[in-house]
């Protein structure tokens, strides 16, 4: 082993929470990947009308050509492929964005309170997206086709990310105190600025906004797949090239810098990669809180801080857990559906107020 490789491997086992054995990576990562498959099969047979997982299995192994066959399937594969389908599917994707983005944010800061939607990130999109909704039509002749939501979701994100990075660090050491207050005045003018864009929405404008900026997946369809599934691709793309380099910063930047680490294009990558998570999720679900704050640090508690292994077991965990209160959302007040925002800060505010309590020194850092 290298001397850079036993450095980087001494600072992560001090970031551990504790020195017991932890579970080999491989098994996390199956153990989460087969999580994902439960949790997608039983929102699949999720909603007014239930259909038992397996016969939900059937209908993904009959598919449309075994309904043709069997024409019991046929109203179980209309549910199944042509309406739940894409709106777990979406789930996913969007819960591992999430989850991946706060685990990156996470790394950058060096510091587990980081969180997109708590920093300020997510409103960064929120108000980019919301400046479409209201404003886009002035600009076009017709309907705004989805794919430009992401894009103005992304900038929306890359702005706020930069700011918060820029006022947040001094002389290569991030204060977490400025990172979090920072954050706070990001969101308050960012929440003043979607309160006036909703001031001159009119009646349908203001309706989708209100709707929209509470977080949900209902309205998930394979157009909305189609148009995030470049930037999922992007950000599983980036991750494991950044994963090296994070492990280094936790020794910090000059240290990280002398193990051959090229911190500030890794900065960079790090905030683009977080910009085009962020702004493809807050474009699809709306600003969902608490998913890239929870996930990631229950993930470090039980299979440590090597981001080689913390990036895909929080995507893993982040999609599991978002189609998790998806159906939570469909069934706690049916047949209405309850904002899916609401059930995940619903978790993940009571858990940050936990961790503020067990890091009660996090704050003079």
């Amino acid at each position: 082993m290298s001397a850079a490789a036993r450095a980087v491997r001494t600072g992560l086992a001090s970031r551990g929470a504790d020195a017991s054995p932890r579970p080999a990576p491989a098994a996390v990562l199956a153990l989460l990947a087969a999580l994902v498959a439960g949790v997608a099969v039983l929102s699949l047979g999720t909603g007014a009308v239930a259909i038992p997982p397996g016969r939900v299995v059937d209908v993904l192994r009959a598919g449309r050509a075994g309904a043709s066959a069997d024409p019991g399937l046929l109203r179980d594969v209309a549910i199944v492929l042509d309406i739940r389908m894409p709106r777990t599917l979406v789930g996913l994707a969007v819960g591992a964005l999430l989850a991946v983005s706060g685990a990156l944010l996470q790394g950058l800061f060096r510091n587990p309170l980081a969180d997109p939607a708590l920093i300020g990130v997510s409103s960064g999109s929120t108000v980019a997206v919301a400046g479409v909704i209201v404003l886009g039509h002035r600009f076009a002749t017709g309907p705004l086709p989805f794919e430009v939501l992401p894009v103005a979701a992304f900038l929306g994100a890359l702005a706020a990310t930069a700011l918060l990075y820029a006022i947040a660090t001094r002389r290569g050491r991030t204060s977490i105190a400025t990172m979090l207050l920072a954050g706070v005045a990001l969101a308050a003018l960012s929440m003043a600025g979607t309160g006036f864009l909703a001031f001159l929405s009119d009646d349908r404008q203001l309706r989708d906004l209100s709707f929209w900026t509470l977080g949900a997946v209902g309205g998930a369809t394979w157009t909305k797949l189609a148009a995030i599934l470049p930037m999922l691709a992007l950000t599983f793309a980036a991750a494991p090239f950044l994963a090296r380099a994070l492990n280094a910063l936790v020794l910090g930047e000059a240290e990280a810098f002398h193990l051959g680490i090229a911190v500030q294009r890794v900065k960079a990558l790090a905030v683009l990669t977080i910009a085009v998570a962020v702004g493809a999720a807050v474009a699809t679900a709306g600003p969902v809180g608490f998913v890239g704050l929870v996930v990631p640090h229950a993930v470090r508690i039980v299979a440590g801080p090597d981001h080689r292994v913390l990036l895909p077991a929080s995507a893993l965990l982040g999609a599991a857990l978002l189609v998790a209160a998806d159906m939570v959302a469909r069934v706690a007040v049916a047949p209405a559906e309850l904002p899916i925002g609401i059930v995940t800060a619903l978790i993940g505010a009571p858990y940050f107020l936990w961790l503020l309590l067990r890091r009660s020194t996090v704050l003079d850092a």
